[in-house]
């Protein structure tokens, strides 16, 4: 299955949205590796929150590898494989945002990114995607508290 968000997005738990969910749409990409959705509409409330414009992006960003690498060969004595490449996956978020009432908007970056040794995708398939599912199940467990840190600076 490849990457495809359904719309609408329902959001993960933060401290003052209610319900938050984001109606999405197929965007262009920056580069035709990618895969972008971007937030036409805004559900729940999210006061102050703007769907994705010029002046203020709201999208996200899927990006793998544009060439795969494979693993090399094993040293014929020792038997062990000294360099691992990775093939590197990037899921990306941008929203603008108001630094300073008044101040023109920024755009805040959101990544994460995802590391993948040659190989594993065969030899190990399952612990990779338990990784993954640690790892995106602990994002989506303390969402708002995350929200809460970045906000306040308080972990």
């Amino acid at each position: 299955m490849s990457i495809a968000l359904t719309s609408p997005v329902t959001g993960a738990a933060q401290t003052g949205l209610t319900s938050p969910a984001y109606t999405v749409a197929l965007d262009s990409a920056p580069d035709s590796n990618g895969k972008q959705y971007a937030v036409t509409n805004i559900g729940g409330t999210q006061t102050g929150v703007n769907a994705s414009s010029v002046s203020q992006p709201f999208t996200t960003t899927f990006v793998r590898p544009k060439v795969f690498k494979i693993l090399g060969k094993a040293n014929p004595t020792t038997g062990l494989i000294t360099n691992v490449p990775r093939n590197i996956y990037n899921f990306n978020t941008r929203k603008g945002v108001i630094p300073l009432a008044g101040q023109p908007s920024t755009t805040m970056i959101v990544r994460t990114i995802v590391e993948v040794p040659a190989g594993a995708d065969l030899a190990d398939p399952l612990s990779v995607r338990a990784a993954l599912s640690l790892h995106l199940g602990a994002l989506t467990q303390f969402s708002a508290g995350l929200g809460d840190t970045v906000v306040s600076g308080v972990m």
